[in-house]
């Protein structure tokens, strides 16, 4: 189970919210629950990160309709879908539109934990990924203009005597650039100077497993 995540519960069915809230609590989860999306919006400025379990048709604001408000405010939460009235298109709306499952009430005990857990393993993956492309990004912003030049012209496999040329400077300035490129970006290799690039999207896949160029 995934530590400090909170279980949202956005549905119109109170006894349907207050079955599945006693079913999570009893799991090991904490909960919180909503009788309508338009109250789930109200709160979610102080509510705690977690999983959504969403009713697809609730009165005034929908479930897919709260969806589209959430990718509107950047939340990124992961968003179970349940529903009595299952149709294929929405759920295929719903999955293309990022959520984790699609489940047709009554769900069981065992599919909903099954469902929840695999939402936040994927979740926590999702947010690990994105933190880490911050922080290269944080990373290369160090770089002066000069230096952040150098980069994109090493990592592309230039010669230091071609990016002196490029750059109208010395070979000797160029090598003293890319060792406070090195340095900044924190890797040890060029490499690694390639990968820390490609993850940020300055390049293509296919630069993977090229060799260094230096001289």
């Amino acid at each position: 189970m995934i530590d400090a995540a909170v279980i949202h519960i956005v549905d119109d069915d109170a006894s349907f919210r207050s079955a599945i809230c006693r079913l999570l609590k009893i799991s090991g989860y904490e909960v919180a629950d909503y009788e309508s999306a338009t109250c789930f919006l109200r709160s979610i400025a102080d509510a705690k990160p977690g999983c959504l379990l969403l009713d697809v048709q609730m009165p005034s604001l929908g479930g897919l309709q709260l969806q589209e408000e959430l990718a509107k405010l950047s939340q990124h939460w992961p968003i179970i879908f349940m529903t009595g009235h299952s149709d294929l298109p929405t759920g295929v709306r719903a999955i293309k539109a990022g959520a984790e499952d699609f489940l047709a009430k009554p769900v069981s005990r065992d599919t909903l934990l099954e469902a929840i857990e695999r939402a936040l393993v994927h979740s926590a993956g999702i947010r690990e990924s994105r933190d880490q492309l911050n922080s290269l990004r944080s990373l290369i912003s160090t770089l002066t203009p000069r230096e952040a030049e150098v980069f994109a012209l090493m990592v592309r496999g230039k010669l230091n005597k071609q990016i002196a040329h490029v750059l109208g400077t010395s070979e000797r300035t160029v090598k003293a650039h890319r060792h406070m490129v090195m340095q900044k970006l924190q890797v040890q290799s060029f490499a690694e100077a390639v990968s820390v690039a490609e993850r940020v999207g300055m390049l293509p896949r296919s630069f993977v497993g090229r060799g260094e160029a230096c001289s």
